[in-house]
């Protein structure tokens, strides 16, 4: 009998009598659905402890604050396998998907959006507040050695990838003022860090939240710009503007908000977490060669041409260079045997 299917009996009393492999997507963790007579579970078999620990303190601070994030019902001695509540197959991005290439949406499919936005600020403020920040992984907070980890994800496994000639010098003098600019926030919110729409379950209408292991302190700018930026989704620049009046009118019960100034570090904050997915896109998608990781890269590029359409002044060289990207890189990179349409 495997650890999870001892979590499974210690805890239900039964045997199971099927457990199924989920989807993987970028991380090493291993999801199983596993049913019984006990009922269905999500098990889980992560990859290090201290990300298992951060998983289990900010599921116990979303649970506490009132939010639907999966209950956890059994953990192993040794803190790496799981048990917990399954939350059902409604994840947003999948229920978003037919409509994504024509990017016009259903009412229902609004309203999810909709709730999902209106709901962010009271998670970013009500884990926040509930928050032992020592415990999250990688590190406690969005702070310069991370924003540094995440601008150099995209340049060494994204950038150097695609064969591209680039000044490395220069480059380096507007990362590292970006870098700078960014840290200029002064909020114990917390920062999901990866919030998107796969990270998102419909259940019974309302939006429930999963894969926040990641999560630290940060600007709460950080999670909208990282769900309505997102390539998979590629939202039309009006309904992207509908979305964050929608988490301003929520944002504002929390704290005065002043839209200019808001919009400005949104604006920047947006800039590095798509630097950040490219990084992603490159390591995930051209060197693993996971399929999910390389169809973002196209719409990934348009989402940049949108961004730097009103152009970045204060990091000239960058912006010179993401135009390059997107207007002349033709879709192969120097890799053998792959090909990239845009």
């Amino acid at each position: 009998m495997s650890q999870l299917e001892s979590l499974y009996h210690s805890f239900t009393g039964c045997e199971p009598f099927e457990m199924n492999l989920l989807p993987l997507s970028g991380s090493a963790r291993k999801y199983y659905r596993i049913t019984g007579e006990g009922g269905t579970f999500i098990a889980c078999i992560g990859t290090n402890p201290a990300e298992n620990r951060a998983f289990l303190a900010i599921d116990e601070a979303f649970c506490d604050a009132g939010f639907h994030a999966p209950k956890v019902y059994a953990v192993s001695e040794d803190g790496m396998e799981y048990i917990q509540e399954d939350l059902g197959d409604g994840q947003l991005f999948e229920l978003l998907k037919p409509q994504i290439p024509s990017r016009e949406f259903t009412e229902e499919q609004l309203n999810w959006l909709k709730d999902t936005m209106s709901l962010l600020p009271a998670v970013q403020f009500k884990v926040g507040e509930r928050m032992d920040w020592s415990i999250c992984f990688p590190d406690r907070e969005f702070n310069d050695r991370m924003v540094s980890f995440d601008l150099n994800y995209f340049k060494y496994d994204f950038l150097k990838l695609t064969g591209l000639e680039f000044d490395e010098i220069r480059l380096q003098d507007d990362l590292d003022r970006l870098r700078a600019d960014s840290l200029d926030y002064d909020s114990n919110c917390f920062m999901y860090r990866d919030f998107q729409a796969r990270n998102i379950i419909i259940k019974d209408g309302e939006p429930c939240f999963i894969d926040f292991q990641g999560g630290r302190r940060g600007p709460v700018q950080y999670d909208l710009a990282s769900f309505l930026w997102n390539a998979g989704t590629s939202f039309k620049p009006d309904l992207k503007r509908e979305l964050e009046e929608c988490y301003l009118r929520s944002l504002s019960n929390f704290v005065p908000v002043n839209e200019r100034q808001f919009r400005e570090k949104y604006r920047l904050i947006t800039l590095i977490r798509l630097l950040q997915e490219f990084g992603a896109y490159g390591f995930r998608g051209l060197v693993e060669r996971k399929q999910l990781f390389i169809d973002c890269i196209a719409p990934g590029l348009g989402c940049i041409r949108e961004l730097i359409s009103e152009p970045f002044t204060r990091y000239p060289y960058l912006n010179d260079l993401l135009q390059r990207l997107t207007g002349e890189w033709n879709g192969h990179t120097i890799l053998p045997g792959l090909k990239i349409d845009l």
